[in-house]
This record gives C-alpha cells, structure tokens and sequence, in this order.
C-alpha cells in the first residue's frame, strides 16, 4: 500500500485532499491520471450496465433530499455503527472492529466507554437557520433517489418488470474510522442498480434474477482484470444485514490490509417501496400492462464502489519485474539492451482501463523531429487519450510511461525522416516493432480492442 500511495502521488492519479494547509484526515482528491482511470471505470460500467441492456435506465437525483426520504428508508433510526471513546485520549473506534470483549483503548489502554449507537447520516441545514427545522442530510446512499423516482422512471420509459434504474453519484457517511487510502472514507461514489422484479410467489423466484446478478458482478470483476482467487463471496447471516435485506452477498477482496468489502448485492423485497408509499401518501404502485394488477415490485440490489474499483484495479495492475538495462539505447533506439538487469515498476491496466492508450515520444528536441512527432500526436489524439513527451532520455520516458501504465509508446527518430515509420513498443512485453505512420491509428485501433 505504501508504494501505491507513493505512486499515486508522484505520478499524478491520487493527491492527499487539502494538502497545502495540512490535509483534512482521509480526504483524498483525483489527479491528472487518476481522474482519467476513474471515468474509465464509470464509462465502461455505464455502457455495460445501462446502454447495452433493454432492462435498465439511467437517473441522476439530488444530493440532499427532502429529510423525511431518510426517516421512511430506517436510515435516521437505523444507519448507525456502535462506537467506543477511551475516557483518557478520547480515540474513538468502532465497536465491532475491535477484538471481542475488548476494554482498554489500542491507544493507550486506558478504559474504554460502553458501546453507544451512532449515526452516519452526514448532516447539514438548508436556509439560513441553524435549527431543527432546517437540518438536511446529505445522502448516504444513492439507492433512495430512484426508489423516491420510481413511479416516474417506469412510467416515462414505459419499461416492463423485470426492469432497472441505474445511477452513479456521490455518497457521504459520517464514518468513525475511515482510513487505507481511499477504500473507506467520508465521500466516496457508489455505482448502483435497483432491479424491480413482480413479488416473487417461491424464494426460487428471486432467487434467480439474484444468482444472474451475482454472475454479472463476476464478470465485471473479470473485466476490471481482478484475479479471481483474490475474491470471495461472503453470505451474511442473520442478524447481521442491513435491515432492509432478506439477503446479501458481500463480495470480499483480499487487500494488503485484510479480507474486506469490495462491492455488495442485497434483496431488499418491496422494503422501501413500501415505506414510500406508506409515508408520503404517493401511490407507488406498478400498474401490470399484462395482468391489469396493481402491485409493489421487489428488488434485487447489486452495488458497486468506484472508488473501490480504482483502488483494486491499481492493486491487481501493480508489478515490479526485473529487465534489460534500457542505459545506451538512446544511441540505438533498435539497438542491443544492456546485459544488466534493473527493476521497473509497470501498471498493467487492461488496455481499457489505462488512462492513456498511447505516448509519442521523439528521440530528440530538435525540431525536425518535435515537428513529426507533433503531427503524430495531432492525428492520434483525435481517437486515443494520447501524452506527448519529450523530457529526459527515451530510456526514461519508457519508464514512465510503465509506470503509469501506458500500453502502447510511439517513439519518432532519426530513421522517421526517411522511411515514414515510427518504433511502436509494447508496454507489456517491452518488444518493438516498426510501423508506417500512414498504417499507426488502425494498428493502434485493432491493438487495443484485444
């Protein structure tokens, strides 16, 4: 962890928030790389998830929503950890992440105070009045915000069930011990799914639509170049779900700092529908084209963290290998390696993950190669995200384009002028091969759709 932290920092994909005026404690802000990466992450679930299916559509709700959404969810009486302060320092932890029957503080073992419910509902006021009257909530949870639109998204899509409404957005939890990076921390951005299903009549029949939800999460971790026996699949039990769900599936990863939540999916049955319905009057009811019958759906909910995917793309991405001394290949960009070895650190995204696809990199400054190089970049850059490097020795310049995961560097020399061809290297395998300018965008295009 402390090497992807460092290269997150150095290398532009994840800065510490508020850093000039000393950090505000776990706050982290997305960089040039890093915002790059978690767009990606956004785009490709959004095309899987919502533009290629029949069955979902998408929403954007707000932030803040009227506080009585958060009384009839359970989450004002219900969205708590149990916390713990140490009578002496005053260090607060959570509960039940401290070993069992524990009564002196990590800190300093002094006494620990009983357990007291805490809620991490992340409040605000609205207007100018700091009162009771004007407290607002930021959301927890983007789940709420389709619930609440329900009505208007099925009847305005004149989708039938079993059908979907998608979003992605912000959250905000008044978390008691955020912390490793940004796998826990106050804000944070959740990718979601509500998928509406007719009330099941035998739990076969949701069942079902929830076994075909789980394979698509796998196939999404597959997809974000997850290893599969780094994942596991956690049923909760009784007693510990969320109080909406009849079931839920945790799906676990194994960080470098323990086994822990990556993404989750729940059946939350006609739960919060219901609550809607009962607390703000509003018939919520969907009205069945085929039976004529009036009924609340049920739901199976599958949940992903993109901050979380970031975070695990980069673990699975990050390698450090030994190779080929790249000193003396300035003077022979197809000339012999060193014998020697040295370490690279390389991020081997998958190809539609990386933040940039290709890097042209002149040999020299000299202007009759920067001025090729240029039209190159030119041309790529309209259908690639494309960097553009000519600082320090090619040798360099390859490095860092590892580092950052970069598949593909187009390297403009002396031999461009006559020949038309530019050296295309390989970021994984580190092989070359020369190709004519005219041939580059269809070599790219079908490179980085394998």
């Amino acid at each position: 962890m402390e090497k992807l932290i460092s290269l997150c920092k150095r290398r532009g994909f994840i800065f510490p928030g508020s850093e000039i005026y000393g950090g505000l404690a776990n706050s982290w802000d997305y960089g040039p790389l890093g915002i790059e990466l978690k767009m990606n992450v956004k785009a490709a679930w959004w095309m899987r998830f919502v533009r290629q299916r029949k069955d979902v559509v998408g929403v954007d709700t707000a932030l803040i929503m009227n506080p009585k959404v958060w009384e009839a969810s359970g989450h004002l009486a219900n969205f708590t950890d149990p916390l713990v302060e140490c009578k002496k320092c005053h260090e607060r932890y959570r509960a039940d992440q401290l070993p069992v029957n524990t009564t002196k503080c990590p800190n300093c073992a002094s006494e620990l105070t009983p357990p007291r419910q805490f809620n991490m509902m992340l409040k605000t006021f609205l207007g100018p009045a700091e009162d009771s009257a004007h407290v607002a909530y930021f959301r927890p949870e983007t789940a709420q915000g389709m619930f609440v639109n329900f009505a208007l998204a099925a009847g305005t899509s004149r989708k039938r069930l079993p059908f979907g409404i998608a979003q992605m957005g912000k959250a905000f939890r008044n978390e008691i011990t955020p912390g490793n990076f940004i796998f826990r921390t106050r804000e944070f951005e959740q990718m979601e799914i509500e998928y509406f299903i007719k009330p099941p009549k035998t739990d076969a029949e949701w069942t079902a639509h929830f076994e075909t939800w789980l394979l698509e999460m796998k196939q999404w971790c597959a997809h974000l170049g997850i290893a599969e026996n780094k994942l596991h699949f956690a049923e909760i039990p009784d007693g510990e779900r969320a109080h909406y769900s009849k079931r839920t599936v945790d799906i676990e990863y194994e960080y470098p700092f323990g086994r822990k939540e990556l993404y989750g999916l729940a059946y939350r049955t006609d739960f919060d529908l219901k609550n809607h319905m009962e607390k703000s009057g509003e018939d919520l009811r969907y009205n069945d084209p085929e039976t004529g019958e009036k009924y609340l759906p049920h739901v199976i909910e599958p949940t992903w963290g993109v901050d979380r995917s970031v975070l695990v793309a980069m673990l699975e991405a990050y390698h450090e290998e030994k190779v080929a001394d790249l000193r003396g290949l300035d003077a022979d960009l197809r000339g012999k390696e060193s014998s020697e070895e040295e370490m690279r650190v390389v991020m081997k995204f998958p190809k539609w993950l990386a933040p940039y696809k290709v890097a042209v990199l002149p040999l020299s400054k000299k202007e009759e190669l920067s001025g090729v190089a240029s039209e190159v970049y030119d041309t790529l850059r309209a259908q690639f995200v494309t960097d553009y490097d000519e600082t320090q020795s090619i040798g360099k310049r390859y490095r860092r384009q590892d580092e950052i995961g970069t598949p593909y560097c187009v390297t403009v020399d002396f031999d461009t002028l006559n020949d038309k061809a530019v050296t295309v290297r390989d970021r994984d395998t580190m092989k070359q091969e020369r190709i004519a300018i005219a041939e580059l965008k269809s070599y790219l295009a079908e490179k980085l759709t394998t």
